[in-house]
Formats: C-alpha cells, sequence, structure tokens
C-alpha cells in the first residue's frame, strides 16, 4: 500500500457520474425519477467548482467567472442511485429582471413542490456570510423537514482563526448544530469528503443503509 492510500481522496466514492439533463421552466420534469439532492448558493460561491471537486471530475459542472451563467436546474446522475442537482445561482442584480423573475419560478416550484428531494446544500461564502438572499432560498423550504446542510465556501482564503470565525458566525446566524456546517475549499480539498459522505448519508438512510 502506498503511503496515505488508506485516506480517501475528494470525491473518492463517487464511481460513476454522468449528466442527466436540465430543465428550464417551471413544471418540466426531470430526467428520471431518482432521489435528488440539490446544490444551491448565491452567484459567484463556487459552487461549480465544489460539485467538480465533490464528484471527483474536473469539468462535469461549467466553471465560469460569470455570475449567474447557471440558468438552468441541471442532473447528474451519481452511481445510479441520485441526483445531484444543480440549482441556479441567485443574488445576482445585474441579470434582467424578467431572467431573474424565471430563475426565482424555477427554483419555488423545484424546492416547494418535489417528493423526491431528500436534501439541500446551501452554499455561503466563509468571506460573506449569510445573505438575505440565502434566507429567502430557506423560507421555500422552512417548515417541510427537508434536511439542509451548508457548506461554507473557499476557506483556503482564510487563516484558521478566520475559518473558525467564519463556522461560529453561521452557526450563531441561523443556531445549527455543528455537524450541519461543512468549511470547504474545492481548490485544497478540505471538507470536500465530508460533504461527499453526507450526501450519501441522506440516500443511504433513505435505502436502508443499502450500498
Amino acid at each position: 500500500m502506498t503511503p496515505g492510500a488508506d485516506r480517501p481522496s475528494p470525491g473518492a466514492r463517487v464511481r460513476d457520474v454522468e449528466f442527466a439533463g436540465a430543465i428550464g421552466q417551471p413544471g418540466q420534469a426531470p430526467p428520471g425519477d431518482l432521489p435528488e439532492i440539490a446544490v444551491a448558493g448565491r452567484s459567484n460561491v463556487g459552487k461549480s467548482s465544489l460539485i467538480n471537486a465533490m464528484v471527483g471530475r474536473k469539468r462535469l459542472a461549467r466553471v465560469s467567472g460569470t455570475p449567474g451563467r447557471t440558468r438552468e436546474v441541471n442532473f447528474f446522475r451519481i452511481d445510479g442511485r441520485f441526483f445531484l442537482v444543480d440549482l441556479p445561482g441567485y443574488g445576482f442584480a445585474r441579470a434582467p429582471e424578467a431572467v431573474r423573475a424565471t430563475w426565482r419560478s424555477l427554483m419555488e416550484t423545484y424546492l416547494q413542490d418535489n417528493a423526491r428531494l431528500r436534501g439541500l446544500v446551501v452554499l455561503v461564502d466563509c468571506r460573506r456570510g449569510l445573505q438575505e438572499a440565502d434566507r429567502h432560498l430557506l423560507g421555500y423550504v422552512a417548515g417541510g423537514g427537508l434536511p439542509v446542510l451548508f457548506a461554507l465556501t473557499k476557506v483556503d482564503k482564510l487563516n484558521r482563526s478566520g475559518r473558525q470565525k467564519a463556522v461560529r458566525d453561521l452557526q450563531a446566524a441561523l443556531d445549527l448544530p455543528a455537524d450541519q456546517v461543512v468549511a470547504t475549499s474545492a481548490r485544497t480539498g478540505d471538507g470536500v469528503q465530508a460533504l461527499v459522505d453526507a450526501l450519501y448519508g441522506l440516500v443511504d438512510d433513505e435505502q436502508g443503509g443499502n450500498t
């Protein structure tokens, strides 16, 4: 065994992943009836980079320096067991109002009327903390009992004390337990495996632990 081989790399549990399709209008049918776990966050929060790190691929989700690039709900089939769903980034004020209205309607419909949805991962930039747009998103799922996990992104931009403060601040803002916040970095891989484990945990809980 090579040194470090017993330590899983980010995304190591994901064996097979493929783009399954997308929906761009409220009411469109998803590309299958598998359980779904959605990933959401403000524009430019690093969502595409983190998704790529989670699944161990470099270009599965398109990374762009232009906010608001993701305009559809994209479905990625993971190991034939569930869909990882990439939701459009929100909070991009410079997008035309008609476009923002379509995004809001698409996200509201998806989050509020979806029996297949098993969990939601909300990404928060560690340097900016929780924003009003994030609270609006959480309002769509409030009271529905949907498991929500928070991923602080880009923690490589902070020193150790800064990371700890960012985690504490987010926990305090929403009264969250420690295990509901994961500090992550797509660049260094920090926290990525913990996030992947959490996704599989949600699916395993539903399927009785079968793998």
